[in-house]
């Protein structure tokens, strides 16, 4: 029968289908996971953010893995409060990010909304480390990354917002 490590390491399995270098744990939208007697999984998750486009898939992956690892039924029941936070990535998560050419985030400030302004500190460059980096749009490829150029390196990339 399926266990709760059985159902954890079969969700770190599951790539965020955004950015398929970290794992849905990794990014840390999974919040709780309970087995029952019977073999049935409940699993409760946090979006990066409310309206996140990727959260249909990701439930649906979440089902697929658990199913597939063993589970008598899947229930996946997504929560709001409290407001997931980039905090909740681990740093071997934030390490991965970089070495796939992701800027990982900084430190939240608080739980405040990401502020939208020019006066930042300038992102380290995930591809050489410099601080010679230009902002060039709020808004990435996702809501929650923006997009800078390396000027020492001359590589764009995107940076994963603290939120």
């Amino acid at each position: 029968m399926l266990t709760a490590g059985d159902a954890w390491r079969a969700l770190e399995g599951v790539p965020d289908p955004e950015v398929p270098v970290i794992s849905v744990v990794e990014l840390g939208i999974i919040r709780a996971v309970v087995v029952d007697d019977a073999g049935a999984v409940a699993v409760t998750i946090t979006p990066t953010y409310s309206g996140c486009p990727a959260m249909f898939e990701i439930e649906k992956d979440v089902r697929s893995a658990l199913l597939a690892a063993g589970a008598a039924a899947v229930t996946v029941t997504t929560v709001l409060s409290p407001a997931w936070t980039t905090d909740w990535i681990p740093e071997s998560a934030r390490e991965k990010l970089r070495a796939y050419g992701i800027a990982p985030p900084g430190k939240a400030d608080g739980g405040a909304l990401v502020t939208l302004t020019r006066a930042r500190p300038p992102v380290p460059c995930p591809w050489c480390g410099s601080a010679a980096t230009e902002l060039r749009s709020e808004f990435g490829s996702t809501a929650c990354k923006a997009i800078h150029v390396c000027t020492s390196c001359r590589q764009p990339f995107d940076e994963f917002k603290a939120i």
